[in-house]
């Protein structure tokens, strides 16, 4: 993940995994843009609700996202729908959408034996939790990174893994 780089804020540090599943891209659509199933499945992410009147995952479409960590404690972001290709693609960003804190993203690939579903994250450029880390501790921005890096990993692993285990 991190190689030998030095992980910079300024880098936009980034993570995906993915995971091949016996199912069809139609069957795994609707669980990638039911904005609270991650909670299932995550130790940080706690919830999320529609706002603005929205019901579902629409270009443009809010909502709020509620998180808890040992780290930063509970905290609540505003994310905006910014891609939404039925059976290929959903992502979100966090704040504003022009400088989002991150953004998030789900894609869907057919391949032999089902689906290849990816969730990615990238960090930044706007400012968040982890920017007021390493403006705490400068000197430890590429380890402060990697961490956040490899908690996000797990939890979208096991988001994944959740979702394979729903259709399995």
């Amino acid at each position: 993940m991190t190689d030998d780089k030095v992980l910079t804020m300024a880098d936009g540090p980034s993570i995906e995994v993915s995971l091949v599943i016996d199912a069809a891209a139609a069957e795994l659509w609707p669980l990638l843009t039911d904005i609270g199933l991650p909670a299932r499945f995550s130790d940080e992410f706690q919830q999320a609700e529609w706002l603005d009147g929205a019901t579902d995952a629409v270009l443009g479409a809010r909502f709020q996202g509620t998180n808890e960590n040992k780290y930063i404690g509970r905290w609540q972001v505003t994310c905006t729908v910014v891609e939404c290709v039925p059976e290929r693609a959903f992502a979100w960003a966090v704040g504003d959408t022009d400088a989002p804190s991150a953004s998030w993203r789900f894609t869907l690939e057919p391949v032999d034996g089902g689906t290849r579903l990816s969730q990615s994250a990238r960090l930044g450029p706007g400012p968040s939790g982890l920017t007021e880390a390493i403006e705490r501790k400068p000197d430890r921005e590429h380890d402060i990174i990697a961490g956040r890096l490899n908690a996000l990993s797990e939890n979208m692993r096991a988001n994944l893994d959740g979702i394979a285990e729903i259709v399995g």
